[in-house]
Parts: C-alpha cells; sequence; structure tokens
C-alpha cells in the first residue's frame, strides 16, 4: 500500500503567496532596480549596526520578559531570557506562522499543572504588539494627510494587490472555519489564551517597566526602518520619514506571512506613493529592512548551536515537532518559581 499523499496547510499555502506575491507585483509594477541597488549598498558598517540594533531590541525584548515572570510570580535571568529570544526571533523569522519560537519558548518554560511561564511568554508578546499597534495608530491620527492619502484613490495596483491579499485571506480563513471541529479548537485556544492574558495581567503589577521596555523594542525597531531607509537611498527628513517606516512597521503584525515579508513592502510602497516619494524607494527599504532583520537575529543560531551541541540527546515534550535543537525537557528549562505574596 502506498502512503496517503500529506496535504498543504491551507494557511502555509496563503503565506507562501502573500509573502512572495506581493513583493513580485510590486516588483512588477514599480520596477526591481532600486531593490537590486539597494541591496548592493549594504556594507559591512552597515551589517554591524543591524547587529547592534538587532541586540538593543532583543535585550530590551527579553527585559520586558523578565518583568513579566517576576510579575506572575517566576525568576528569569536576563542572560536566558536574552538567548531564547535570540532563538525565539530567528525561529519567528524563517519558520511559517511567525510565532513558533515564541510557541518553542512558552514550551521550554512550561511546568506540568502550572502555566505560568507560558502565560508569561504571551503577556511578554501581546504586551509588544500592543505598544507597536498604539504607537502605529497614533502616528496615523497625528498624521491626517498621511492617513487621509492612505485610504484615499489613486494608489493602483500597489493597493489592489493589498485588497486582494485581504480577500484571499478572508475567503480561505472562512473556508477553514466551515470545518466544525477546527472551528471548535480554534474558539477553544482562543479563550484559553484570553484567559491566561487576563489573569496575568491582573497580577502584573510593572506596567511602566514593560512599557519602558517595549517602547526601547519599537526604538531599535525603528532606528533599523530608517537604516534601510538610508541604504535604500531615502533621503527625506526624520520627521518625515518615522511616519513612513511606523506605518510599514505596523503592516508586519498582519499574521498573513513569514517574517513580515508581503505586508510590509506594500505598506511601504503604499505609504511613500502617498506623500509624493517615489514608491520604488518605499519597496526598497521595506526589502531592505527584511534583510537586516534577519542579519539582526542570526545570533540566534549561534544559540541553536549550543542547544544542538550541548543537549544532544534532550527529551522532546509528546506533541511538539521534533526539532533538533530542542531542550525541552521539564529539567532542562531555567525559570524558578518564586513565592507570591498572599492575596
Amino acid at each position: 500500500m502506498t502512503a496517503p499523499a500529506r496535504r498543504v496547510p491551507l494557511g502555509l499555502v496563503l503565506r507562501l503567496l502573500v509573502g512572495l506575491g506581493l513583493p513580485a507585483l510590486l516588483a512588477i509594477r514599480v520596477g526591481a532596480g532600486g531593490v537590486v541597488e539597494a541591496l548592493g549598498a549594504i556594507t559591512a558598517p552597515t551589517v554591524l549596526a543591524a547587529l547592534a540594533l538587532g541586540a538593543l531590541t532583543t535585550v530590551a525584548g527579553a527585559a520586558r520578559w523578565c518583568v513579566v515572570a517576576r510579575g506572575v510570580g517566576l525568576e528569569l535571568s536576563l542572560r536566558t531570557a536574552t538567548a531564547d529570544a535570540y532563538r525565539a526571533t530567528l525561529l519567528n523569522s524563517l519558520l511559517p506562522a511567525g510565532v513558533l519560537g515564541d510557541v518553542h519558548r512558552a514550551v521550554r518554560h512550561h511546568r506540568p499543572g502550572d502555566a505560568r511561564g507560558a502565560r508569561a511568554v504571551v503577556i511578554e508578546r501581546v504586551a509588544g504588539q500592543v505598544v507597536v499597534v498604539a504607537v502605529g495608530v497614533a502616528v496615523l491620527v497625528a498624521s491626517p494627510a498621511l492617513l487621509h492619502a492612505l485610504v484615499g484613490p489613486g494608489l493602483g495596483v500597489v493597493a489592489g494587490a493589498v485588497g486582494v491579499a485581504v480577500l484571499v485571506a478572508v475567503l480561505v480563513v472562512g473556508l477553514w472555519l466551515r470545518h466544525a471541529r477546527r472551528a471548535a479548537r480554534l474558539r477553544a485556544a482562543l479563550t484559553t489564551a484570553g484567559r491566561d492574558v487576563r489573569e496575568g495581567l491582573g497580577r502584573v503589577r510593572t506596567g511602566p517597566a514593560v512599557l519602558l521596555c517595549s517602547l526601547v523594542g519599537l526604538g531599535g525597531l525603528l532606528a533599523l526602518f530608517v537604516l534601510a531607509a538610508r541604504v535604500a537611498g531615502v533621503g527625506v527628513s526624520l520627521g518625515q520619514l518615522l511616519p513612513l517606516v511606523t506605518v510599514a512597521l505596523l503592516a508586519m503584525a498582519v499574521p498573513l506571512t513569514v517574517g513580515g515579508w508581503g505586508p510590509r513592502e506594500a505598506a511601504a510602497a503604499v505609504a511613500f506613493a502617498a506623500v509624493g516619494l517615489d514608491a520604488g524607494q518605499g519597496l526598497a527599504t521595506a526589502v531592505v529592512y527584511g534583510v537586516l532583520a534577519l542579519i539582526a537575529c542570526l545570533p540566534g543560531a549561534l544559540v541553536l548551536l549550543a542547544d544542538a551541541l550541548g543537549r544532544p540527546n534532550a527529551r522532546r515534550v509528546p506533541g511538539l515537532p521534533a526539532l533538533p535543537w530542542s531542550t525541552c525537557s521539564p529539567s532542562s528549562a531555567t525559570v524558578r518559581v518564586r513565592p507570591t505574596p498572599a492575596g
């Protein structure tokens, strides 16, 4: 008997279509010459600057995680959190769904019967995304001309590509949700995640520290985007550039692709064109940012290598996909339970 053919998940197909299709459509529309020239302008100092900004962003995220962990009654060292954050960022950038790295670190710090380790990861990620979205919305509200141009007519094929991608996403999700069992699992997962976040936030009393870490991390991401724009030859002032790259960064929150590819390029091209700049420069800026962001998280590869060399026979958690770098045995995580005060 022949083995049954394995079905390719619809989500993976959609992410590949959006991640590859949108940049390809934009390159056809505005030309790929600027992208090639911008990629060729990446120099060794640019790589070092990307690594430095990546370290700033990663450490800020790790510090936020430590603060949240303490808030839910756990102790997590900044060194361990930074290594895990580098690993998670690299996996998020390379694997579908964009959250598998965070799932991996949540499993690493999970204890049977105690969901605080996983809850801390969820709260940390939610806090970071909330700040990005809030700042992005604030930028749009503070820039009515940019907002009007973004939602107005005349964006042509670029806006049409975004609309088609959203329509396809809605159709695929609708078909997927027609299956009752999958819909029930999705509702159960969302309910559990919402409860964990509400319970965790109810116990965390370190909101200012979490906000500060989130703002520092966001500053690192924006600085990396500005660096990409300068490499791409964008010479406008910083005050004019920051709203544009913030819009592109906000688009990366759309969970339709791998590593933010696709929506980021479309948003950057639309935003640049909306204020009278060259859409090709927006596309080039977003592509260079994607390359620099991948370079910035490359230290995560060293963490994966250390995992593979240091614990080659680590046990795997049942149900977790087999990962050669997995160190998910209950004895391998380094989070310690800290007694919480009564009440």
